[in-house]
């Protein structure tokens, strides 16, 4: 019988708190730019089949979403016109993270400001 290999809290928990502040990030951009759903449902990262998925978010006329894809350990921006942008997933801090998040959605001519403060955490 094959089971799931154990995963000790202790080895993972800074690398879950740094993928929960990375996941926040992209949460906001979503909150900033999607129209508001009951219970802030719009938010929500959904499963992909690679990792964890925004869905489309509208910007100007066009859409975009940023997947997570822990296969590829990349955080890939893909817009409907087709151009795209990725970060590699790597040990970095959470402010070198967002400087490059925000960068790469720059570059795609993405403009968002998002609250810098952690939500929900001390």
């Amino acid at each position: 019988m094959e089971t799931w290999p154990e995963l000790s809290y202790a080895a993972w928990k800074d690398t879950r708190d740094t993928l929960h502040l990375w996941t926040q990030m992209v949460g906001k951009v979503k909150l900033e730019l999607c129209p508001f759903v009951n219970q802030w449902w719009e938010t929500a990262l959904h499963l992909s089949a690679r990792g964890l998925t925004s869905g489309p978010i509208p910007w100007q006329g066009e859409s975009f979403e940023i997947e997570f894809d822990f296969l590829a350990q990349q955080l890939a921006m893909r817009v409907s016109d087709g151009r795209s942008a990725e970060l590699t997933l790597e040990p970095r801090t959470v402010a070198d993270f967002y400087r490059q998040f925000m960068a790469a959605l720059a570059a795609l001519g993405i403009t968002v400001t998002i609250t810098l403060l952690p939500a929900e955490l001390p």
